[in-house]
């Protein structure tokens, strides 16, 4: 009996024995819990003194309060004020609030209203309270008036965010350049802008770069204009503005310094556009040099791989003499030599070539390319619409559209971005605007939103809805 209830006890103290090493074993494996998801929600505002929207504003200070603490960056850049001041309200942050101080007398019976872009995010996670705007009125009703529309680069058919729609009320030509614009709205990444509580009236209409002046300054900025002053009211339809900037103007370099070598650079040298010892059968032979020079034609020759000179081959230097370019109707798989006599090319110092030279190239062959055609649907043609192939933001082809559908047997391999450019005055190329004394409106490109993939040797075909 005695061994029985031994045995018995032994039993029970190997089950507890047992429980309590799974309940250690089950104890070692709790996770601490975690910091939980990240905040991703942008501050929000609880409070305004004076409150958002107020009427009869007689005050010079604005404090906002938030759920959380915040932070201010890039006010200059970020915070718009219309109508604009003529100087720029100080604003503060400290912990959940932010404190706007105006340093202007506000004009009577005025809407104002202070857009904060980007300004505004939270210290802990950096997420920002997006176009975040406080209204106010020095008079006794809020404008509700409001104004949209859009701004393309005409050059490219795309929207440029950096860009700004300002809105002046004196019309001369001059006010962009020299005044302050009365009303600024920023564009999306869509090149979209709206303007909310305007005035009734009449504005002159502008886009231009977000910089410190807000004025067309330069002409090689991006601008753009309305053609006539558009009138605010309860329905105003929205426009499509195009922008443009005018090329920067070369100096000439003084006198007496023309085509003076540097130090490191006093030997006379070319490079060719040879790809890897292959011509394309579809583009010139070029010699670029590396300053300007005299040229005597009758010492470069173009020959076959017996020496013997090629006929109806043409040798063309460019306007700064820097560029001379072989064109010739290249047969494919053909092998040739270009011989050149040092003495085929002299600059002003009368230093020459260092020796001379025989290039050896082959001609690339014809499956080599792809075929492509392009059939387009909705082409107005006439509007002189020119195709435009684009690679790495450079138009590397234009092609003159007559008909709804183009075709090429050869076209080198690649991706190519398309356009296509309203030529109105037939010259085959984009031409800017001008607005001072003009108001001439640029060509217009459309951006198309596919891509064109040519694969050698295939037949590439696509069908584009315009």
């Amino acid at each position: 009996m005695i061994k029985r209830i031994s045995l018995y006890f032994s039993l029970i103290i190997v089950f507890i024995s047992t429980i309590l090493i799974i309940g250690a074993a089950g104890c070692a494996n709790i996770i601490p819990p975690s910091g939980g998801p990240r905040d991703s929600l942008p501050p929000v505002l609880i409070a305004a003194n004076p409150a958002d929207s107020i009427t009869n504003f007689t005050g010079n200070r604005i404090t906002l309060s938030f759920n959380e603490f915040v932070e201010i960056q890039n006010t200059q850049e970020n915070v718009l004020v219309s109508p604009t001041p003529v100087n720029t309200p100080n604003i503060d942050y400290k912990l959940r609030t932010v404190t706007v101080k105006l340093r202007d007398t506000l004009e009577p019976a005025t809407t104002y209203s202070i857009n904060f872009g980007d300004a505004i995010k939270d210290v802990n996670e950096g997420n920002i309270l997006k176009n975040f705007t406080y209204v106010f009125s020095t008079g006794s009703t809020i404008d509700q008036n409001t104004f949209a529309g859009k701004v393309i680069v005409a050059e490219t058919g795309k929207a440029d965010s950096t860009l700004i729609v300002v809105l002046h009320r004196n019309f001369a030509d001059s006010a962009v350049a020299k005044e302050r614009p009365r009303y600024i709205a920023k564009l999306d990444g869509r090149g979209n802008f709206q303007f909310n509580n305007l005035p009734a009236g009449t504005f002159a209409v502008y886009a231009l770069p977000n910089d410190y002046s807000k004025r067309y300054d330069d002409t090689t900025k991006l601008f753009a204009f309305a053609d006539k002053p558009v009138t605010i009211a309860d329905s105003t339809q929205p426009i499509t503005l195009y922008a443009f900037s005018l090329p920067k103007e070369t100096v000439a370099a003084p006198a007496g310094n023309t085509n003076r070598a540097t130090s490191r650079d006093k030997q006379l040298r070319y490079t060719t556009n040879l790809e890897s010892g292959k011509q394309d059968i579809l583009k010139t032979l070029q010699l670029d040099l590396n300053r300007k020079v005299s040229f005597d034609s009758t010492k470069i020759i173009l020959a076959d791989t017996s020496l013997k000179p090629i006929t109806n081959y043409q040798i063309i230097a460019d306007t700064n003499r820097t560029q001379f370019t072989i064109r010739y109707n290249w047969p494919a798989n053909t092998a040739f030599n270009l011989v050149i006599d040092k003495s085929a090319f002299t600059d002003s110092a009368g230093a020459t070539l260092a020796k001379n030279d025989t290039l050896r190239f082959t001609t690339k062959r014809e499956d080599e390319y792809g075929s492509v055609k392009v059939r387009f649907k909705n082409l107005d043609l006439t509007k002189n619409p020119v195709l435009q192939l684009v690679q790495t933001d450079k138009v590397v082809e234009s092609i003159l559209l007559t008909a709804t559908e183009w075709s090429r047997k050869l076209f080198p391999p690649g991706e190519y971005s398309l356009r296509i450019l309203n030529d109105s005055n037939k010259n085959g190329k984009w031409d800017t605007g001008r607005f001072f004394g003009e108001h001439r409106q640029p060509e217009i490109v459309t951006s198309i939103n596919t891509t064109l993939s040519i694969r050698a040797n295939w037949d590439n075909e696509k069908d584009i809805t315009l």
